[in-house]
């Protein structure tokens, strides 16, 4: 098996379909590319993809293989970023990356703090999805970030920040937005957005709650990241559940609304990699209990987070 077998199946699986894969993601042909597939389905000794007339998709066993096939380019990518860091001299740089919005709430305070530290450091800022920050992490690329406690990241370790409350989100003209809180039951029977396409650990906790709730959530669309989300809430009238921080990033014609009830809520963490010998980032990990106390004093209106 080689690297470029797990790369064409992570694209066909992520692509859904073998010719836009082969033209938008590979630059092959697509006969190539079927050859490719199949050679691997064979050395693994089970189907991977189940061709249709809708395109592709995954079997069983083939959901599987993606995680660890993902797993593995990523570790690649992570050798040889951790190699050519090892040859260049020591930088002065410091990187930090956010959940998509969460630097509207932590960035302020981890600037002061990282200033306080070192106030001549160059510090970048990277806005991503949970899982990409914790690829970021394991490649080195990025010193510190604000994430989900991801699952599949050997030699990350993760700290508490605080737990967010997921809301409703919906237009401000919609009949549910007359009620000060909503029921899940009420959202199940609207226009629904997924709001989890590359967030597994925010999809795992909407389907506990809806599992313990009795209610199956069926998406009419599937959103790829926070600010698509908000966009199809105002374009098709719909509904979708996001962490609370989403109110700060929201245009007037839409609103966020409590869940009536035991309301799920999703944890923030910080991230980094064991192996990351920072001196700046150790003392950044020191001062993450004051980083959160001052954060909360700014979102003491929502005393649901903490």
């Amino acid at each position: 098996m080689e690297l470029r077998h797990l790369r064409y199946f992570v694209a066909v699986a992520e692509e859904g379909s073998l010719t836009n894969a082969a033209e938008r993601r590979l630059h092959t042909a697509q006969p190539s590319l079927s050859r490719q597939i199949r050679d691997l389905e064979i050395e693994v000794g089970v189907p991977l993809l189940e061709r249709g007339a809708r395109g592709i998709s995954l079997t069983a066993a083939g959901r599987i293989f993606l995680d660890h096939a993902r797993l593995a380019l990523l570790q690649v990518e992570a050798a040889g970023e951790a190699a050519r860091r090892a040859a260049r001299p020591e930088k002065r740089g410091f990187n930090i990356g956010f959940l998509a919005g969460q630097e509207l709430v932590w960035l302020p305070e981890a600037l002061r703090i990282l200033r306080a530290e070192q106030p001549d450091i160059e510090i970048a800022l990277a806005s991503q999805s949970s899982p990409e920050l914790a690829g970021a992490l394991m490649r080195g690329t990025v010193d510190v970030a604000f994430l989900r406690r991801e699952k599949e990241a050997p030699g990350i370790a993760f700290k508490h920040l605080m737990r967010e409350p997921l809301v409703a989100v919906l237009s401000a003209d919609h009949p549910l937005a007359a009620q000060k809180t909503v029921r899940i039951q009420d959202l199940a029977k609207e226009t629904y957005i997924s709001p989890t396409r590359v967030a597994p650990a925010l999809k795992k906790v909407i389907e506990n709650y809806a599992a313990a709730s009795g209610v199956a959530l069926k998406a009419d669309y599937d959103a790829e990241n926070l600010s698509s989300a908000v966009s199809l809430v105002t374009s098709t009238g719909g509904v979708t559940l996001l962490p609370l921080y989403v109110k700060l990033m929201l245009p007037p014609s839409v609103v966020i609304r409590p869940l009536r009830g035991d309301a799920p809520a999703i944890e923030l963490v910080l991230g980094y990699s064991r192996s990351n010998m920072s001196a700046l980032l150790k003392r950044f990990l020191a001062s993450t209990d004051q980083l959160v106390a001052r954060v909360s004093k700014t979102w003491a209106e929502f005393p649901s987070m903490t």
